[in-house]
């Protein structure tokens, strides 16, 4: 991870010689099982599988629907395998906080005053030994259910992903299914001090717990009477919220539907846990599990290696980590060589927006894999508004070139827009460029949310929250999705004529990713290049090299809505010689469509190519031996 040639050799081996194991720090340990790229499709399980289209403002299960795991039919998946997937992250599976009435089944019901919408945030945790009762048919049987599910996905060929939230829990969090050596959350706490070591909460001495007040008209389920729903819920003593907020009353914009959990930090900074020694950055995951076997840590700590392990068990290949920054990296070293030690090829994505805590959470906290949120996807999203210039990608492909390989690109998620909406870009045919650029430009994974492939614009009015991004608070229906489910037969019979168009560009796309030895390759950029010696050669245009010993790619996007651009693309002298290209004629091939075909022409030390570029097209063109 030090440099990138390494990884890049590295990356060779693994096609050459079968991926052959190691424990070197330097391995793509997450990769192996793959000829290419990791896809990694992001679906919101509830909503997946729901036929429903009354899309009620705050509609019940009973008005608005929800999906189920057994909507996951062998069909399903292997519709999204052939999308080109190969991991499946099941967002929303753990019991968290909703207000639907499960009390008969001994499930407590939620108070309204601390859940977000009706349906709940899948990141308020309420159990996290078991699964949502929303998504099961029989709710008695919602483990096996969700077992059943896992086995399907690994019969389609997906891995399995699931989330863990380790920054907080639900205020109300209780499990009931937990294996009897477990002990909750906060149950050997001693409230009555602030902080202790091995408490797993913060806590707001002698104060109870307030609601906030809620502002501009908002309240609870809208309106709705419920009989929880007065304003109040008992804690006390009062804990800290999921955010950090230390009052006993939040505000209405902190996180006061979850409580912050203590992983041995003081309320001062002071950190009663070992520290990793110089140079563990260096090491390899069964140095770090070495190192914490005799280390005396806090309570916490154990309690998410427990849950972590005990999902391993049922079956999930790996997780994705909420909010992982605000929890200490020496943790994530413990948890996540625990992880590896039990299997090495889990997958390991968690979100880090500050791009300087990268390397750290990378090579100390042992993640396979971050969010590259405020870099890339920040800036092509500029560029696809509008607002930004190609110009500016090069520098921050630049800037991660030693950590390519594990900084996840995405266009869309349940936290962001999407495409389609006007608050994004407005049209989804704006996103292909983007997403050539964004599935192609490293080693990187791609991730994929649901309904993107479709042009799903996020328009519905569910309840909490504004559109423009797809709810994960309320019962609600994705159209496009309803459209392709097509009454659960999985066969895009209702789909638009665009939506159908759309999804066999992701599907040609992705499906290229996963299988090109060059795009775990190397990198050259000719971008600059062409925009200081090529005429016709705008800012709106973004064109680059991949490449290995097999497969040699040049990629060219262009941004534009309106313009089309002819140009004769050049290679510099550099790429020339790291292609290996001798003199004479070439020919491109476009891998996406097979329609497009060129002629690369090298003569002595310059290269060029004569490129015809519409409107928000991209080629990945392939040279010809």
């Amino acid at each position: 991870m030090k440099k990138i040639p390494f990884l890049l050799s590295i990356g060779l081996l693994l096609f050459q010689f079968g991926c052959k194991k190691t424990t070197e720090i330097e391995t793509l340990e997450t990769q192996q099982q793959f000829k290419g790229k990791a896809v990694v499709y992001q679906v919101f399980t509830r909503l997946f599988g729901n036929t429903n289209t009354t899309n009620k403002p705050w509609g019940t299960i009973e008005e608005n629907g929800v999906g189920k795991f057994n909507d996951f039919t062998d069909k399903a998946l292997s519709e999204i395998e052939a999308l080109g997937v190969t991991h499946i992250w099941y967002t929303g599976v753990p019991h968290h906080g909703l207000i639907t009435d499960y009390s008969e089944y001994g499930i407590s019901n939620d108070d309204p005053d601390v859940i977000k919408g009706r349906a709940g945030s899948p990141y308020a945790i309420k159990d996290y030994y078991n699964v949502n009762p929303d998504l099961a048919v029989d709710v008695t049987k919602r483990l096996e259910e969700f077992k059943a599910l896992i086995d399907r996905s690994h019969s389609a060929n997906l891995k399995v992903l699931i989330d863990i939230v380790p920054n907080h829990v639900a205020r109300n969090y209780q499990s009931l299914t937990k294996p009897e050596w477990v002990k909750d959350f906060g149950v050997d706490d001693d409230t009555t001090v602030e902080y202790k070591k091995n408490n797993n909460f913060y806590y707001v001495v002698n104060q109870d717990f307030e609601v906030p007040d809620f502002i501009n008209n908002y309240t609870p389920l809208g309106g709705d009477t419920n009989p929880l729903a007065d304003g109040k819920f008992l804690e006390s003593p009062a804990k800290w919220t999921g955010n950090g907020s230390r009052s006993p009353k939040p505000n209405i914009y902190d996180w006061y539907e979850t409580v912050k959990v203590n992983y041995g930090v003081s309320p001062e900074g002071k950190k009663d846990f070992d520290e990793l020694p110089d140079g563990f950055e260096n090491k390899d995951y069964v140095a770090h599990f070495n190192f914490w076997k005799d280390k005396d840590v806090p309570d916490s700590w154990i309690k998410f290696k427990d849950i972590a392990l005990y999902w391993l068990d049922k079956g999930v290949d790996g997780f994705r980590f909420d909010m992982a920054e605000m929890v200490p990296v020496s943790f994530w070293s413990f948890m996540n060589s625990a992880i590896k030690m039990k299997n090495p090829n889990a997958f390991l994505l968690a979100e880090v927006y500050q791009p300087h805590l990268y390397r750290e959470y990378i090579k100390k906290g042992k993640m396979d894999y971050l969010y590259d949120k405020v870099q890339l996807y920040d800036t092509i999203k500029h560029i696809m508004q509008g607002k930004g210039l190609t110009d500016n990608i090069p520098p921050i492909i630049e800037d991660l070139k030693d950590i390519e390989h594990h900084m996840l690109h995405f266009l869309e998620n349940h936290d962001e827009q999407r495409i389609a909406s006007p608050e994004f870009a407005g049209n989804a045919l704006n996103g292909k460029p983007a997403m050539v650029v964004s599935a192609t430009i490293s080693s990187s994974p791609t991730m994929l949310y649901f309904g993107q492939e479709f042009g799903e614009d996020g328009s519905e009015d569910a309840g909490f929250g504004k559109p423009s991004r797809t709810s994960i608070f309320d019962y609600v229906g994705v159209p496009s999705l309803q459209r392709w489910v097509n009454n659960k037969q999985f066969d895009g019979g209702k789909s638009l004529e665009k939506e159908l168009t759309l999804r066999d560009f992701y599907k040609r796309l992705l499906n290229f990713t996963i299988s090109s030895p060059a795009l775990m390759g190397g990198y050259l950029d000719i971008h600059n290049f062409n925009r200081q010696h090529t005429d016709n050669y705008t800012q709106k245009v973004l064109s680059f090299v991949r490449y290995n010993g097999q497969e040699k790619l040049i990629i060219i996007s262009n941004f534009s809505v309106d313009n089309t651009y002819d140009f004769e693309l050049q290679l510099p002298e550099n790429v020339i010689k790291s292609l290996n290209l001798n003199e004479g004629v070439y020919q491109l091939e476009d891998q996406l469509y097979d329609t497009y075909t060129t002629s690369l022409h090298v003569l002595k030390n310059k290269a060029t190519v004569q490129i015809h570029l519409k409107p928000l097209e991209s080629l990945v063109l392939k040279i010809k031996n």
